[in-house]
């Protein structure tokens, strides 16, 4: 799809952009030779490169690093690289957002994932036996995120635990909770049956229900009743079988309310009969967006009532409601959910485990603390409503008595997390912490090469392309060897010319976090040899240490706020993102970008 133009890019396409694309792109990035899977060739006029905007915001991130063309081939000019830099991300900007179409993408029936069931339970009926721990594990994808609907599958096991997992909550929720009405003098049970599914169903499939459903649980009471069963028990299945609909297990849209031939307030007059029109999506089915993206559960009183009153759709209620959100203790799910799996740092738990001789210091307890460093450091940062950019650099970080003398920070005490000023710069931010530093480890040493990926994929946004096959790894260990630091023998890996361009990217970013040890302690020595954190970028900048590789990071701020709206869009969304979402994530990302040139990130 070519997306509409305001206006024609500066430089004109045929005789001043696409000389240089053949002299120096396409003898590599071609139909017959696709390098990196890219065929720059196939882009004929200026208006191709909306055909595939990721595809250009690459390749100008590639020329603007000096990443390429490669060392051993030839090289434009400063004033051709210029050129070229340029042309590119005006024709990137030159879209004509008054003339997009609106295109929210294709609706995914959403199941509830493992965390979301937990939590929707807990908010239901006080429950927190977390049921859903029983449950396979859930999909990945859309950004890295296991709330992707379109990997969240149904397996036949999945339904078995569906139900014996209903049936454990409702047994184990207080009575109190359930039984709002019981039978008395002029109440039958009938009645008292009725008015507790009035009560429950509406919160169970967070959405007003119908008439014609309360009759069904009423049925499903009834025959209960006929067959023996008291009272308590009839109710219960009937709560039961709400926990086991399609409208509990999933996040369910009415995305067919509005086609083509149907009364709808979207236009279908140019559409084939039966086909989807684009739609405002309800307050209710808005709520719950709402409520999962922060809470990762089921909307509140508060929310429900604003969406009753269909006042939830205009901003300045729906602003309040994300504030709001934002300040309750629920919202620490989504610092967890969408931070610890963007930073990775929920490896911690599953994957990575360092060596427990050359660690032993490593624990459990320590891990723990490790992890929620992070969490709680990202949770204050929504609350408080601060900079983005303390991610990158910050002078103060969240730690208890373990995790800081881990740090070698003294006058914390206690297991409670508390918050601790840094006078020392090279710790401050999620580069210096220990759960970032040991999930981008090896079990017995620090990997350059993986740091160096983590910054480019999950911070900048910018990730290398696969390794090439049947390269020769490094020894597992950092010992010197043959007269050679582990530094040393890297460097001599990386001049291998499948290898060199992409590790001239990432390794120096991967040094100058080198005065972190495999789990995050602060050293000047490795092996007895003088720590060198020192690195040069591919703009010629120089640094050493961490402290100076975040300062060269946050001039980076275009393409960290970019990365960052692209992953928290596709979290939000719980999809993948496509074509016709980067108009959005460019508003967005620009709107961040300004308050950040500002002094100022807090959007």
């Amino acid at each position: 799809m070519q997306l509409p133009l305001a206006a024609e890019p500066t430089a004109d396409f045929q005789k001043e952009i696409r000389p240089l694309l053949e002299q120096y792109c396409t003898k590599c990035h071609s139909a017959n030779r696709k390098k990196g899977g890219v065929d720059i060739a196939r882009f004929l006029d200026s208006g191709a490169v909306h055909s595939d905007p990721k595809t250009w915001e690459t390749t100008l991130a590639q020329i603007r690093d000096r990443n390429m063309p490669p060392e051993d081939k030839p090289q434009p000019s400063a004033e051709e690289r210029d050129r070229l830099a340029v042309w590119i991300e005006s024709a990137l900007d030159a879209v004509d957002e008054s003339k997009l179409p609106k295109d929210p993408g294709r609706y995914v029936l959403h199941r509830l994932s493992r965390l979301e069931y937990n939590n929707t339970v807990r908010d239901l009926f006080g429950v927190n036996t977390r049921p859903a721990d029983k449950f396979p594990p859930d999909g990945g994808g859309g950004g890295g995120f296991d709330n992707n609907a379109a990997t969240l599958f149904i397996p036949p096991v999945l339904m078995e635990r569906y139900i014996a997992a209903a049936g454990d909550v409702v047994n184990a929720a207080k009575p109190e909770v359930i039984f709002i009405a019981r039978p008395d003098k002029g109440v039958s049970k009938r009645d008292a049956a009725r008015k507790i599914f009035a009560h429950h169903a509406p919160r169970i499939y967070r959405r007003p229900v119908e008439k014609d459903e309360l009759k069904r649980l009423e049925s499903v009471f009834n025959a209960a009743l006929k067959r023996g069963e008291s009272f308590e028990d009839s109710v219960k299945l009937g709560l039961k079988s709400m926990l086991v609909s399609p409208h509990f297990l999933f996040r369910v849209e009415d995305s067919q309310a509005a086609v083509a031939g149907k009364k709808s307030s979207g236009s279908a007059a140019s559409l084939p009969a039966g086909s989807p029109v684009i739609h405002r999506v309800r307050d209710f089915e808005l709520a719950n967006r709402l409520s999962y993206f922060l809470w990762s559960s089921m909307p509140d009183d508060e929310l429900f009532a604003q969406a009753a009153a269909n006042k939830l759709g205009e901003p300045a209620v729906l602003e309040a409601q994300v504030r709001r959100m934002l300040q309750d203790p629920k919202a620490r799910a989504f610092a967890e959910n969408f931070a610890g799996q963007w930073l990775r740092v929920k490896e911690l738990k599953t994957v990575t485990q360092p060596d427990n001789k050359k660690f032993p210091e490593f624990s459990i307890a320590l891990r723990d603390a490790m992890y929620d460093e992070t969490i709680e450091f990202f949770h204050g940062l929504l609350r408080e409503n601060r900079s983005l950019l303390e991610v990158i650099d910050a002078d103060y970080t969240y730690l208890n008595e373990k995790l800081a003398k881990h740090y070698g920070i003294e006058g914390v005490t206690g297991k409670a997390f508390q918050r601790v000023s840094l006078n020392d710069r090279q710790r401050g931010g999620v580069l210096g912490m220990a759960s970032v530093l040991t999930v981008t480890s090896y079990p017995l040493r620090t990997s350059p090469v993986l740091r160096g990926r983590w910054v480019l994929e999950e911070i900048l946004g910018t990730p290398p392309p696969p390794p090439p096959p049947l390269v020769k790894s490094l020894p597992p260990d950092d010992k010197p060897r043959d007269g050679l630091t582990f530094r040393q023998r890297l460097e001599q890996h990386r001049v291998q010319p499948d290898c060199a361009g992409c590790h001239k990217r990432m390794d120096p970013l991967g040094f100058g976090l080198e005065n972190f040890d495999a789990i995050g302690r602060f050293r000047t020595k490795v092996a007895d040899e003088v720590v060198d954190a020192s690195g040069e970028m591919t703009t010629g900048e120089k640094f050493t240490g961490p402290a100076e590789l975040k300062q060269l990071l946050l001039k980076r701020t275009d393409d960290y706020t970019r990365n960052i709206t692209e992953k928290m869009l596709a979290y939000a969304l719980g999809r993948g993102l496509e074509y016709y979402d980067t108009p959005v994530v460019k508003q967005i990302s620009k709107t961040v970008q300004r308050s950040v040139s500002g002094g100022d990130s807090r959007d």
